[in-house]
């Protein structure tokens, strides 16, 4: 993992603001995701967390995914219940690709499109590959592009929204996920992988 770029907090433009909050956010994520394993990648922090599963293997209401994996996903949209980290990797997955493609790239990727993976390697470089895509497609921003109105695409809000409001939602989604799979990693190697 790089260093963060510290001087990126002495810009003052609301541009390096949002940007500041994403490299740093990403940054003390993406340290985390470096150390961890299998075990707790799939590691089921109580009955019935959602996961990512081998086509066929769920048992939830919904999974999405184009290949060999899919993610599950509740009935109902927000799900009070529990999640493994390869979930909230899959969501950061989506989340960010999504926005990528329908931002700076071909407006066609969704949730259900999207290929996944429940082994930590290969669904950490995912992520990665697509949050230094996203990552760049704010840096050579211009400062006025942060307020375009519309300027992604990807839903009837960011449509209707300016730029920074979707940057700002993003940023809020890797540090709200980033630090359940720090809360996750932490269970995990305190109770030495046992079942809750």
């Amino acid at each position: 993992m790089d260093e963060f770029d510290w001087s990126i907090l002495s810009i003052p433009t609301p541009r390096a603001v949002v940007r500041g909050q994403l490299e740093f956010s990403w940054w003390e994520l993406g340290q985390r995701l470096e150390t961890v394993t299998q075990d707790e990648f799939t590691w089921e922090p109580g009955p019935g967390a959602l996961s990512v599963r081998r086509r066929g293997e769920s048992t939830a209401p919904r999974a999405f995914g184009a290949g060999e994996w899919v993610v599950e996903w509740p009935e109902a949209g927000d799900h009070p219940g529990p999640r493994t980290i390869a979930w909230l990797v899959a969501h950061l997955t989506d989340v960010l690709s999504e926005r990528h493609d329908w931002t700076f790239g071909e407006h066609t990727a969704r949730r259900e499109t999207l290929t996944y993976s429940g082994e930590v390697g290969p669904a950490v470089d995912g992520l990665t590959r697509v949050v230094d895509l996203w990552r760049a497609g704010i840096a050579g921003m211009s400062d006025d592009d942060i307020f375009t109105v519309g300027f992604s695409q990807a839903t009837e809000i960011d449509q209707q929204s300016p730029f920074a409001h979707l940057v700002a939602h993003v940023n809020r989604e890797i540090i709200h996920h980033g630090s359940e799979i720090f809360t996750l990693t932490d269970l995990y190697r305190v109770r030495g992988g046992t079942d809750v």
